[in-house]
């Protein structure tokens, strides 16, 4: 899609996380809010956000230079190519706010509200141009949460809905389309839902927030996070599914157990839920618990990548995405060939840090593995091809360490290839700091080709082989990095008798 520039409207968390998600994808991005102190508040969010994103991987042009703050509304849409807007919960303040930026952004552009709830025809009634109007209700934090919920007006166009969502799509999301206008759309009328059953257990003196956070935490919730409730149920009723499930439990919905009417708000119990979640907190810092919850989302994410289901799906298409986005990514008959390649760039992972604080033994052959995953995609080795039935396996690899890596720390990898005949490929890694170019390991590997189906080694499909018969032409002429083929062992010397 032809964006290049995002105006932000009001910079609280949510706009915030916007801000932060639009900045790694290598947007510009022109905010705004009116209220005190909110650009120093904006860039504190933005580099609060950014350590979790670096560790989840930037998009080329990433920068959080690409921010720049402005007084009015008219300045932040008068460039934008797609406008979200983030301002409080109030129609009254949306209808006002979007009449304004309809007025300043150029016709073809769409304007997105974060909006929880409110309906679309309402917050449009007053644009000239209420065709471009769309709700895009994220879920916090914007900036590693995929879902967007997409709702359209009465006189929202279908191309500003399907442009809304291929954006979003673009940015690393999962658009979910709203098909009916409806208050509080989807997600939020089924968070409500368990909010209100939530307020009467606390106020009836049943549980504390800590005991019911513990009900989900340790339950249904990790099931939640790759399977739904419906999905869920449907494997509660065993090999007849969902029939069975409501046949036996279906009853149940006519027991008194849920009371889906909210309690009244009292002191009382207002200062229950603030107790039982300061409780909660035990003292750390609203910060300290974002970092907390960043790091818990995105080992989930990544754990369920290797599945490739729910939001490891989306972790995937980002991934293979970042590989084919940077460029000379794919080789073609006339590229010229580096000498070595450069083709991955990454972070240091937290998970790959030990006690000593430092990259793990294992980190190594994982952030070498993504290395040769780049290389597989440059010379067009792609989900298309493994789904065919062909890979390389390695057979063998051999690490040296130079230099110790922390958490966060940029890494840059160069690839030169050694020997390939029709069956095998021979080649090194070198790993280099971001920043410094220090040398910090390298690995010597060699992969045998495999047809996956038959479980025996294969002849190199013909447009791989071409790729690399042609890297391997320019990089016969390199000098032979010293690790290769080296020997660990101790020397041995005289015994005196």
């Amino acid at each position: 899609m032809n964006i290049q520039t995002v105006g932000i409207i009001g910079t609280g968390v949510i706009g915030a996380g916007w801000a932060a998600r639009f900045l790694a994808h290598g947007l510009k991005v022109v905010a705004t809010d009116p209220g005190p102190n909110a650009e120093a508040l904006l860039r504190a969010k933005i580099d609060n956000a950014w350590i979790a994103l670096e560790k989840q991987g930037l998009m080329p042009g990433a920068s959080k230079d690409n921010l720049r703050f402005v007084a009015t509304v008219e300045e932040a849409c008068q460039d934008a190519d797609f406008i979200q807007e983030s301002a409080p919960e109030r129609e009254d303040l949306k209808i006002k706010l979007h009449t304004q930026m309809d007025a300043a952004a150029r016709p073809e552009v769409i304007i997105a509200s974060s909006s929880s709830g409110l309906l679309p025809t309402n917050i449009q009634s007053q644009c000239k141009h209420p065709e471009r109007i769309v709700i895009g209700h994220p879920f916090n934090p914007v900036y590693l949460l995929p879902l967007v919920e997409v709702v359209g007006g009465e006189k929202t166009s279908s191309n500003s809905v399907e442009g809304a969502m291929a954006f979003y799509k673009w940015a690393g999301m999962h658009p979910l389309r709203v098909r009916k206008e409806i208050e509080g759309y989807l997600a939020d009328r089924l968070l409500e839902a368990l909010w209100r059953e939530i307020l009467h257990l606390v106020n009836d003196g049943i549980a504390t927030t800590g005991e019911l956070d513990d009900a989900i935490i340790y339950g249904a919730g990790l099931r939640w996070a790759f399977m739904g409730t419906n999905l869920t149920y449907h494997l509660a009723g065993g090999e007849m599914g969902m029939r069975h499930m409501l046949a036996q439990f279906g009853p149940a919905l006519k027991l008194p157990w849920t009371k889906l009417v909210a309690p009244e708000l009292s002191e009382e119990l207002i200062d229950r839920m603030v107790e039982g979640t300061q409780a909660q907190a035990n003292g750390r810092s609203i910060q300290e618990l974002e970092r907390l919850r960043d790091n818990c989302l995105m080992a989930i994410m990544n754990a369920l990548k290797q599945y490739n289901y729910a939001s490891g799906r989306v972790m995937n298409e980002l991934e293979a995405k970042r590989y084919t986005s940077r460029k000379h990514t794919r080789w073609t008959k006339d590229a010229e060939i580096g000498k070595p390649l450069e083709l991955y760039h990454c972070n240091v992972d937290s998970s790959w840090i030990d006690y000593n604080h430092h990259m793990t033994d294992a980190s190594y052959l994982t952030a070498f593995g993504d290395a040769t995953d780049a290389l597989f995609r440059y010379i067009g080795i792609d989900e298309n091809y493994r789904a065919s039935g062909n890979s390389f396996y390695t057979v063998e690899s051999h690490i040296n360490y130079y230099k110790e890596v922390k958490s966060g720390e940029p890494l840059v990898f160069k690839t030169q290839l050694l020997g390939l005949d029709e069956k095998r490929m021979h080649l090194f890694h070198s790993m280099h700091h971001g920043n410094t170019g220090d040398l910090l390991a390298t690995t010597e590997q060699m992969l045998l080709h495999v047809d996956t189906r038959a479980s025996k080694v294969s002849a190199i499909q013909a447009d791989v082989f071409e790729a690399l018969s042609a890297v391997m032409e320019v990089h016969k002429g390199m000098e032979v990095p010293e690790q290769v083929g080296r020997q660990m062992k101790v020397k041995k010397t005289a015994v005196s008798n």
